[in-house]
């Protein structure tokens, strides 16, 4: 069975910093391809940031420079660290887990940033 666990989530004010972590099981971590998205209420889910199987990264624009994704591939787990948050950045904040045509996701972990 795939589970993929996010934590770290939670209400912080503005300015401040916040470390998601998501926890796997039940894949082979290190051939996926790891992502952060986000979705607030009333939008769409967005992504977030992306983090290849051999360590590339990328970022949505409106988190360059604040956000940093990483992976441990010993662990299997998959890291956000987010900083310099803005009101902008509540959302319910999402794992996922990608290969090929498979795709997991994580039940999400709830970041409010207050003004």
């Amino acid at each position: 069975q795939v589970t993929l666990v996010e934590s770290g989530g939670g209400l912080v004010q503005a300015g401040g910093s916040l470390r998601l972590s998501c926890v796997t099981s039940g894949i082979t971590f290190s051939l996926y391809d790891m992502g952060w998205y986000r979705q607030a209420p009333g939008n769409q889910r967005e992504l977030v940031a992306t983090i290849s199987s051999g360590g590339s990264t990328n970022y949505a624009d409106s988190v360059k420079g604040r956000f940093t994704i990483s992976r441990d591939n010993a662990k299997k787990n998959v890291y956000l660290q987010m900083n310099s948050l803005k009101p902008e950045d509540t959302a319910m904040y999402y794992c996922n887990a990608v290969r090929i045509s498979i795709m997991y996701w994580g039940r999400g972990t709830q970041v409010t940033v207050s003004s």
